[in-house]
């Protein structure tokens, strides 16, 4: 029995991106994306003219393919001549340039999808095309360069990531003059162009004037000072470290690779007296050609750490070279060859290059914080990478391998505290996404919520930043903003450049009721992800809305969306805030749409569970107006648990309240009871089922522990009293578990 071929066939690919597109949003975001979906829709409809049809267009991609290379030329050239007639309408730095790649080669056809080199040799020599410029392959030369009326210039050979021979690319001549022209046939074409190019060719060796039809090659990695942009640098030495490239010639290497540019930017990270770019800005350029100018420019910084990795059995050579962008010339360049046995050592040693390199002056604990002795077990640390490459991925299969890959790294080493903590973070996100999403992923809520908890505690044993970030989050959904606040301390110590702690701060400032002080750790975030702005647009927001500037709030949310539309908290927060506003259609159009995609439960209840505001002033603002937006979806007063410190009751009067006694509880439509014998013994019963187990009190926690829920795992909960809570609507008291929060009232005493 024979297995199914792929399907595959010859096609011309056509790539596309904007030049510059971070530079465009960070100037005027909303009109970038304005401008990008009209110039989009302009070529998708040059596209179908020529007979192809667009396959992708992710962010400020298109991919597009056609069965005519020479369809695909002419197309791409009718494309440029069109933007570049509505480009000279705008201000030069408003201008949209995309740059197009061409190449004639196989592909695997799955469905509308395509896969393949060909693809990757498209997307790989569009980068070295300028803006408004288009580079094609030797394949798509070979095939048009007698039946189009085009110059092209050789750029010769070239070595792309992840294509084993070099590529043989060829520039279209875009000259402004060029531009707009009539095409004539291919005869008539030869009949002029040949003459023309002989007299240029002779005309060369004494004037030159060949240089007219002839722009530069784009220049290499390094750059000469002439080139140099002056950008405003921060005041502390800066770093991006890009995506490290695989030479292995084994495409299931790329983890490897990518987990050593991500402990290079953790450890890096570490250090107080240096800013370092975060890994999503940095990772949007793998896999591109780059100018390391522009890259600098675009990030904000002065030094660009490149390099690669080539692992093969248990050897491994690592190229690194720091470069500083203001010169273009390399502070240093070394080759690190080892034993993966030694794969830490070879880490430390680049930490230490650049940490010399820069002159930065480290702390004593800084000093103890660089060095990578994590662990010392390669298997674990293998293990470990892989499934942060399927971490990243954040996916519901993804998530699945990488607790898998993260338990085998402890596995190997028990004591190992970063995987201890990815796998806490893991379930921490995995319980926090859509039922649909869980059940694909394999993840229970509440089960998997307590085994968050508990691999969190084997991680303080060794903890990172990543085990500070997760207890910051346990701590401030429990409502217990200092401690949230302290984790998040604890974190940025450890790690002064992560993004992650940032946002942390920030959120826990803003959920303790010190927005303000929120301001400058967002801000901090942005400067260090420039690409991903997203939430701190959305943490912005919600500092406004805090302090009431609701105008303030809604534009920066609006602009959050902009930037990703399926995201729910903003939305949210522009549904509460429309509706203070006046803006009521919007408000109610705002929550429909999120009620109708099952993004969101219409119980006030579990919307103010993911929004702790310490402060019941903007608690009750912020469920006020969406209980307005949802014009009775959510009910019609502010019934909702209002969480006080002042009203969280103690040990003792937990004990008084319930032992020997019944409560009935509700949350999400849903009521159950639990019974409190006075020996210790508990029992919970609902429609759905029942189990049994143990009770105690902790401290100020009531704790239980069923036989047959949640894996037997015990769990904490804190009780508050609820004074505008009534016995007839059950809601007197609530208690607050790491996953919900629940309104009770206690039935009467059991005989």
């Amino acid at each position: 029995m024979t297995e199914e071929r792929a399907k595959r066939k010859l096609s011309a690919v056509l790539s596309a991106d904007v030049k510059g597109y971070s530079r465009l949003m960070g100037q005027d975001e909303a009109g970038t994306v304005d401008r990008l979906k009209e110039y989009r829709s302009l070529m998708t409809d040059i596209i179908q003219k020529y007979r192809g049809r667009v396959v992708d267009s992710p962010g400020d991609n298109l991919l597009a393919e056609f069965a005519s290379v020479v369809d695909a030329t002419e197309c791409s050239v009718q494309i440029q001549k069109e933007l570049h007639n509505r480009n000279a309408e705008l201000p030069n730095d408003s201008r949209m340039e995309f740059r197009i790649g061409i190449n004639l080669g196989d592909v695997i056809v799955d469905a509308e999808r395509i896969y393949g080199d060909g693809i990757n040799i498209a997307a790989r020599i569009e980068g070295l095309a300028e803006g408004g410029g288009i580079c094609i392959s030797g394949t798509a030369y070979d095939h048009v360069k007698n039946k189009l009326n085009l110059f092209y210039e050789n750029l010769g050979e070239q070595l792309v990531k992840n294509i084993a021979e070099p590529v043989r690319v060829y520039r279209i001549i875009m000259e402004p003059k060029a531009i707009g022209k009539d095409r004539a046939g291919p005869r008539q074409w030869q009949r002029v162009a040949l003459p023309l190019v002989a007299a240029l060719v002779v005309a060369v060796a004494a004037v030159g004037i060949w240089k007219f039809y002839q722009r530069p090659s784009p220049p290499p990695a390094e750059v000469s000072p002439e080139q140099t942009s002056d950008p405003k640098l921060p005041e502390k030495p800066s770093i991006a470290v890009l995506p490290f490239f695989n030479l292995s010639n084994d495409p299931e290497q790329e983890y490897f690779s990518d987990g050593m540019t991500d402990d290079l930017i953790t450890d890096l990270s570490k250090i107080s007296g240096l800013l370092v770019i975060a890994r999503n800005s940095v990772f949007t350029y793998k896999g591109k050609p780059v100018k390391i100018q522009q890259v600098a420019g675009d990030l904000g910084v002065r030094y660009v750490l490149e390099g690669s990795i080539r692992k093969i059995g248990d050897q491994v050579r690592i190229n690194a070279q720091l470069i500083d962008s203001t010169t273009g010339h390399h502070l240093w360049a070394e080759r690190y060859d080892g034993a993966m046995d030694n794969i830490f050592s070879l880490q430390d040693k680049i930490t230490s290059k650049i940490v010399s390199a820069l002159a930065l002056k480290l702390t004593a604990a800084e000093q103890d914080h660089t060095k990578s002795d994590e662990t010392d077990n390669v298997g674990a640390y293998d293990a470990f990478l892989r499934g942060w490459e399927h971490y990243q991925r954040f996916t519901p299969e993804d998530f699945s391998k990488a607790i898998k890959l993260f338990k085998r790294a402890i596995e190997l080493d028990p004591n190992y505290g970063r995987a201890y903590a990815a796998l806490a973070l893991t379930y921490w996100m995995g319980t926090g996404q859509g039922e649909e999403w869980r059940t694909r992923a394999g993840i229970y809520l509440e089960t998997h919520r307590l085994k968050a908890r508990n691999y969190l505690q084997m991680a303080m044993k060794k903890p990172t930043s990543v085990a500070h970030q997760v207890a910051s989050l346990f701590a401030l959904y429990r409502r217990q903003h200092e401690s949230a606040i302290a984790e998040a301390e604890k974190a940025l110590f450890l790690e002064p450049n992560d993004i992650t702690s940032h946002l942390a701060m920030g959120r826990a400032l803003i959920y303790a009721g010190r927005p303000q002080e929120a301001t400058n750790f967002i801000k901090k975030a942005m400067l260090l992800d420039p690409h991903n702005i997203t939430l701190p647009l959305y943490y912005l927001g919600l500092v406004h809305f805090c302090m009431g500037k609701l105008d303030e709030a809604a534009s920066l949310n609006e602009r959050a969306l902009t930037h990703n539309p399926e995201l729910m908290r903003p939305a949210l927060v522009l549904a509460a805030t429309y509706a203070h506003i006046g803006r009521d259609q919007e408000s109610e159009n705002m929550l429909k749409k999120l009620l109708r995609g099952e993004q969101l439960t219409p119980d006030i209840h579990a919307i103010m569970y993911m929004f702790p505001f310490k402060g019941l002033e903007v608690s009750d603002r912020f469920a006020g107006g969406l209980i307005k937006a949802g014009a009775g979806l959510l009910g019609e007063t502010l019934d909702y648990a209002k969480i006080s410190k002042k009203n969280k009751l103690t040990g003792d009067e937990i004990r008084n309240l319930i032992f020997g006694r019944s409560i009935i509880a509700r949350a999400l439509g849903y009521e159950w009871q639990i019974s409190f014998i006075e020996d210790g013994k508990a029992s919970w019963q609902a429609s759905w089922g029942s189990s049994r187990g143990t009770y105690w009190i902790e401290g100020d926690q009531l704790w239980i522990q069923w036989k047959y829920m949640y894996e037997g795992l015990k769990w904490s909960s804190d009780i508050y009293r609820n004074p505008g809570g009534t016995a007839e609507r059950e809601n007197e008291y609530s208690y607050i578990t790491d996953w919900s929060i629940n309104s009770f009232s206690v039935a009467e005493k059991k005989d």
